[in-house]
């Protein structure tokens, strides 16, 4: 039996026990009809898929987002990795959880990140633009440094919003240069900088810092009304124009392309066009390296649900 082991190192036949964080849970149902607890367990090395069976709780989707005790073994199923799970509990006070093995944060120097992110802010040369900018800064700096920037899927770790934007921005300043005469950079990266800055409300979070579930406001409006309503707001404060105000409110509500993937309506200016192009660019790219780091070397991975399909890890001599 090893204790807290990292997911990274787990293999067929370990026998496992220690403290994970359970990142999702659901109780189904077995095709003999028992009821079975599905989850995903996670530390800052990585994510693995688990299984109680004949089990209907007290654990459920309730605790997402906590850290629970369990002792199990690992198993394979489909060609990945999978922790039958004989025993889970909520943990205590008493016990001793190593939080800091378990939470995952962004692979980048968060300081230079920011410091970047606040660069780019200052170089936008409208000033309107330039305002609303540095005034949702203020006010939403500490969450955009820190909280993750989904529940799951991509930058689902500690500063993966800073991470999803800082990356954004840089590729926004980019081809605001590669398309002079048809993007204003200045639209372009202040609608970048914004586009995801109220996922703080749409959020409710664990001790751990980690998305358990959509908060009121993020299941009724959405990150994208509400961050329209924002800029709106931010926009009326500082006397900034009207249009300017509406091209930055479009921005936001149509950054995820098209009414089925969540978009209030579809771009309509090529700054908005672009800024969802560049937000699907980042988050797949996200899930690639996600994936890669869990797939070894010349092998698929298992079926990545954000992406539709299996995603192969080239080996470094055909790179």
């Amino acid at each position: 039996m090893e204790y807290n082991k990292c997911i990274c190192d787990m293999a067929v036949g370990d026998q496992v026990e220690g403290f994970y964080v359970l990142k999702t849970a659901q109780i189904r149902t077995s095709n003999n009809g028992r009821p079975f607890l599905a989850a995903v367990l996670a530390d800052k090395t990585g994510s693995i898929e688990g299984k109680a069976w004949d089990y209907s709780g007290p654990i459920s989707t309730a605790d997402e987002g906590q850290v629970i005790k369990i002792r199990g073994s690992v198993t394979e199923f489909r060609g990945a990795l999978q922790l039958n799970m004989d025993r889970l509990r909520r943990t205590e006070p008493s016990d001793p959880v190593d939080r800091g093995a378990l939470v995952a944060t962004a692979p980048i120097d968060g300081e230079k990140a920011w410091t970047e992110v606040e660069r780019l802010v200052d170089s936008i040369s409208d000033a309107d633009y330039r305002a609303v900018c540095r005034r949702m800064l203020q006010e939403k700096g500490e969450a955009l440094r820190t909280i993750p920037a989904a529940k799951s899927v991509h930058h689902s770790f500690l500063g993966g919003l800073l991470m999803h934007t800082w990356t954004m921005l840089r590729m926004a300043d980019f081809l605001a240069g590669l398309y002079p005469e048809t993007v204003n950079r200045s639209l372009l990266l202040a609608g970048t900088l914004l586009h995801d800055l109220s996922k703080a409300e749409e959020f409710s979070f664990s001790p751990l810092g980690l998305v358990t579930e959509y908060s009121l406001k993020g299941q009724l409006l959405g990150h994208l009304v509400m961050g329209a309503q924002e800029a709106a707001r931010a926009a009326e404060e500082l006397g900034i124009p009207e249009e300017k105000s509406v091209l930055l409110q479009h921005m936001i509500l149509s950054h995820h392309g098209q009414p089925e993937f969540g978009a209030a309506v579809v771009p309509m200016c090529a700054e908005s066009e672009l800024l969802s192009l560049i937000d699907t660019m980042d988050s797949r790219m996200e899930i690639y390296r996600e994936t890669l780091e869990e797939t070894p070397e010349g092998t698929f991975s298992k079926r990545v649900f954000a992406l539709e399909k299996r995603i192969y890890h080239p080996t470094e001599e055909q790179l």
